[in-house]
C-alpha cells in the first residue's frame, strides 16, 4: 500500500509506539509532520580529506573509526579528551580541552566525522570544533575490527562524503535515530507529495517542485543555491538524489518558504477581498468645501508625502469600495493633520468621523491638535474620555448621537455601549496596533459599513508591512515637517554617566526637560541592570532642586497618567521611565532622551523612545548609555541614522520577524522557513502570485486548487473559513 502523508508516523518502518511518543514531544504526529521536520543545521562532508594528507594549519573534514580513547590531564589541572581516528589512509589524534565528559560518549569502533583545525602538539593533531557520530561500533558492523575501512554500503547508509543534516532531537531519540528514520522513508514519503502551488506561479518565482526540495533539504549535495537540477524521485542511494553538482539546502529552503509566504498572501488577499465587498462603502463626493479650508488655512506646508497620502485616501473614499487603510508615518510626520483632512471630507458629505486613541494623554492631545486646526473653520471636536463626569459624558453622547458632534475624539468610551453615532462614515483608529481586534470592529459596528484609516508611528519594513498588514492598503510618510529638528544621538560609556547627569541638569537650569529610560522597573539579584525605581531617587538627589518623577507599567494608568500630565505641564523637570513612554504624549519643551542600557532594546525601539524628544524647536539630544563594549558598533550605526524605516530594515535583519511584528499576529501561524530579512523578493512573488490567482478563483473552488485548500485548512486554523463564504 502506498504511504500517505496523513498516516500516523508510529507505523513507520523502525518507529514503533515507544519512538511515536519521542516524536510527538517534537510535534511529529503524521508522516507529513516528519517530512516537514526538516534539518536544523548541516556538516558538510562533501570534501572529505584523507588523513594521510592533513597538513598543520588546515581546516580538515575527516571521517573515520575510533581506535583508542582516553582522559589525559594536564599540571594546570586541565583534563583533555582524546581520541585517535583511523581511516584507509592513516591515524591522527583528535583533542577536545576540557570536554573530559565525552570520555562517556565516544568508543572504539564508532565511525565519526570531525571538523576542526590541524595544530601540532608532539605530532599532527585535530581540535574539533564539531563532530558527529555517524555510526555506533555496532551499526557500523565493526564489532572489536576498528581498523576496518569504512565500505561503499557504510557510504550509502551513512552518507560518509555529504552534507549531513542534523535534526532536532529529544529524549530518548537522537538526531542520528531520526535521520535514519528520514533516510530509509524518505523516497516514500515525498512520492506521496502532491504539490498545490500552480506549475506557473512556481516556475515565475524560479523554485524547485516540491518534491525535488524536501529531497534538497533531507538528502543534499550542497548547501549553496542553484548548484544544479533535482533529478526525478526513486534513487535509494543518497549520493544519487541529484545529477552532479545537485540541488542545495537553500533551493530546499527558498521552496517552503515561498509556499509560507504564498499561503499567508491567499489569506491576507481573501480577507482583503471580503472586507471590501462585504458591505458597499459610503461613496464620498469631492466637495472641497471644509477640505479645501482647511488646506488654506494651515499654519504650514504640508510635506510630499502628506500630500500623496492625502490623494491616496480621498479616492478611496471616493470610490464605491469601502476604505481599509493603514497611514504608517514615522515619529512626527504629520499623521494627525493627514487624517483630518479624510475626517473633514467625511463631515462636509454630512457624516460624522471618529478618531480613537488608545489614551486618554494621547486623545487630548490629539484633541487639542485637531481643535488648533479646526478653530479657523469655526469648528471644535467633541471630545469622550472615560474620566469625564457622567454628567459631561451624557452630554457628550447625546450630541454624538443627535449628529450635532460631527468630529469626535475619545479612548475606549467610543465604543462603550451607551455611545451611539447619528451617521458614522470615517473611523480613525490612532496607534491601532494597541487595541485588539474586536475593539477596533466594536467602533465601527457603530456605523453602517463606515470606512477605516488606521494610524500607526511605528515604521516597520516594506516586507514585514506586505506580511503583518497584507489585507491593508498602506500609506507611508517619511517626511518630517519643516522646522522640526534632528535629534542629535551619541553613545557613551558607562564611565561617562555622571557627565550625561550633568548634561541633563544644566538642560533643566535653562528651562528644558528631559527623560531617562530604563530596560527594567526593579533591580533584580539576577542582573546587574539599572532599574527605573532605584535610579530615580539617586537621580532626585544627583538633580536637585529640579522635579524628577517616574512611570512605569506596574503603575494604575490613572497613576501614571498624572505623572505625565505634570511632566507635560512642566511641573516635572525629569521623568524616570520605562517604555510606558514609547508610545506617549508630545512634550515640546523635553530636549533630552537618557537611555541606560540601550543594549537591552531593540533599534526601532530605541527610535521610538528618541522621538519623544525633538518634538519642539530646540535643539535636542539622545543619550545612549552603555557598560557593553560588544554592543557598541550597533549602536554606533544607530546614532548615524534618523529614518525610522531604514532603522526598522537594520532591526529586522538583525532581531528577525518576532520580535518586531508585535501583538498583531498573521494567521496564528509563525514562519518557519521564511526570513523577511533576505526573503523580500520572494514575498513580493508569493503576493503577486497569490492576488493573480483568486482573481482568476476567488474562493479557490476549482479541483485543481484543492490542495491549496487543504494546506491552508491545516496551516490557518480561522484563515480557512474565510474561503468557506461566498
Amino acid at each position: 500500500m502506498a504511504l500517505r502523508l496523513d498516516s500516523p508516523v508510529q507505523f513507520l518502518r523502525g518507529v514503533g509506539p515507544r519512538r511515536a511518543e519521542a516524536l510527538a514531544r517534537l510535534g511529529i504526529a503524521t508522516v507529513e509532520d516528519l517530512l516537514y521536520h526538516t534539518p536544523h543545521r548541516y556538516i558538510d562532508a562533501t570534501q572529505v580529506t584523507p588523513i594521510a594528507k592533513v597538513r598543520e594549519g588546515e581546516e580538515v573534514t575527516l571521517v573515520g573509526y575510533i581506535v583508542s580513547k582516553g582522559v589525559l590531564p594536564t599540571r594546570k589541572g586541565l583534563r583533555i579528551f582524546r581520541a585517535v581516528l583511523r581511516d584507509d589512509s592513516g591515524l591522527i589524534e583528535c583533542a577536545w580541552p576540557g570536554q573530559a565528559f565525552l570520555d562517556r560518549t565516544i568508543a572504539p569502533g564508532q565511525l565519526l566525522l570531525v571538523t576542526g583545525p590541524v595544530k601540532h602538539f608532539h605530532g599532527r593533531q585535530v581540535v574539533p570544533r564539531e563532530f558527529v557520530v555517524l555510526a555506533d561500533a555496532e551499526e557500523a558492523g565493526t564489532g572489536d575490527d576498528s581498523r576496518r575501512r569504512p565500505t561503499t554500503a557504510d557510504e550509502e547508509s551513512l552518507g560518509a562524503g555529504m552534507v549531513l543534516p542534523v535534526y532536532g532531537a529529544t529524549e530518548g531519540l537522537s538526531h542520528r535515530q531520526i535521520r535514519r528514520i528520514v533516510l530509509d522513508h524518505l523516497d516514500e514519503m515525498v512520492a506521496a507529495v502532491e504539490d498545490p502551488v500552480p506549475a506557473a506561479v512556481r516556475s515565475a518565482a524560479g523554485l524547485l517542485p516540491l518534491r525535488d526540495a524536501f529531497l534538497a533539504l533531507h538528502r543534499p549535495s550542497s548547501t549553496a543555491v542553484g548548484q544544479g537540477r533535482p533529478s526525478s524521485v526513486g534513487h535509494r542511494r543518497p549520493t544519487s538524489a541529484f545529477t552532479a553538482g545537485g540541488g542545495g539546502v537553500e533551493d530546499g529552503r527558498r521552496r517552503l518558504a515561498f509556499d509560507e509566504l504564498f499561503d499567508l498572501q491567499l489569506v491576507v488577499a481573501r480577507a482583503r477581498r471580503l472586507s471590501k465587498a462585504a458591505a458597499k462603502g459610503v461613496r464620498f463626493e469631492n466637495r472641497r468645501e471644509l477640505t479645501s479650508a482647511l488646506k488654506q488655512r494651515l499654519p504650514f506646508e504640508l510635506t510630499r508625502g502628506q500630500k500623496r497620502a492625502v490623494r491616496e485616501i480621498t479616492l478611496d473614499m471616493l470610490g464605491t469600495e469601502r476604505m481599509h487603510r493603514l497611514l504608517m508615518g514615522d515619529v512626527g510626520t504629520g499623521k494627525t493633520v493627514v487624517a483630518l483632512f479624510a475626517m473633514l471630507l467625511a463631515v462636509e458629505n454630512d457624516y460624522q468621523a471618529a478618531f480613537m486613541a488608545p489614551t486618554e494623554l494621547l486623545a487630548e492631545q490629539h484633541g487639542r491638535t485637531i481643535a488648533m486646526l479646526l478653530a479657523p473653520l469655526g469648528m471644535a471636536p467633541e471630545i469622550l474620555l472615560g474620566r469625564l463626569s457622567s454628567a459631561d459624558k451624557a452630554a457628550a453622547r447625546g450630541r454624538i448621537g443627535a449628529g450635532s458632534a460631527r468630529v469626535v475624539v475619545g479612548t475606549h468610551a467610543l465604543i462603550e455601549e451607551p455611545t451611539a453615532f447619528h451617521r458614522l462614515g470615517l473611523v480613525v483608529i490612532d496607534e491601532q496596533h494597541r487595541f485588539g481586534v474586536e475593539q477596533r470592529a466594536a467602533l465601527i459596528a457603530k456605523g453602517a459599513a463606515p470606512d477605516v484609516l488606521l494610524l500607526s508611528a511605528t515604521p516597520i519594513p516594506r516586507t514585514l508591512a506586505l506580511t503583518v498588514y497584507g489585507d491593508l492598503d498602506i500609506s507611508v510618510l517619511t517626511e518630517r515637517p519643516a522646522g522640526r529638528p534632528v535629534v542629535r544621538t551619541g553613545v557613551r560609556a558607562g564611565a561617562d554617566r555622571g557627565k550625561a547627569y550633568e548634561f541633563i541638569k544644566a538642560q533643566c537650569a535653562a528651562g528644558r526637560q528631559a527623560y531617562v529610560v530604563y530596560p527594567i522597573i526593579e533591580e533584580s539579584e539576577y542582573t546587574d541592570l539599572r532599574a527605573a525605581t532605584t535610579a530615580s531617587a539617586d537621580l532626585a538627589r544627583r538633580l536637585k532642586p529640579h522635579a524628577v518623577g517616574l512611570v512605569h507599567g506596574r503603575m494604575k494608568p490613572e497613576d501614571r497618567d498624572l505623572v505625565m500630565r505634570a511632566f507635560r505641564d512642566g511641573e516635572i523637570a525629569v521623568l524616570v521611565a520605562t517604555t510606558v513612554i514609547e508610545v506617549g504624549i508630545d512634550v515640546p519643551n523635553a530636549a533630552v532622551m537618557l537611555i541606560e542600557h540601550p543594549e537591552r532594546f531593540g533599534l526601532a525601539q530605541l527610535h521610538q523612545l528618541r522621538g519623544r524628544v525633538g518634538r519642539g524647536t530646540e535643539e535636542s539630544h539622545c543619550i545612549l548609555v552603555t557598560d557593553d563594549r560588544a554592543a557598541l558598533p550597533r549602536l554606533r550605526r544607530f546614532a548615524r541614522l534618523s529614518d525610522g524605516f531604514r532603522i526598522a530594515d537594520l532591526d529586522l535583519k538583525q532581531r528577525g520577524m518576532g520580535e518586531l511584528a508585535g501583538s498583531r499576529q498573521s494567521g496564528g501561524v509563525a514562519l518557519r522557513y521564511a526570513n523577511l530579512a533576505t526573503d523580500g523578493d520572494l514575498l513580493v512573488a508569493a503576493r503577486r502570485g497569490a492576488f493573480d490567482l483568486l482573481e482568476r478563483d476567488p474562493a479557490l473552488r476549482r479541483p485543481d486548487h484543492a490542495p491549496l485548500r487543504r494546506r491552508i485548512e491545516r496551516r490557518y486554523e480561522r484563515g480557512i473559513e474565510l474561503f468557506r463564504v461566498g
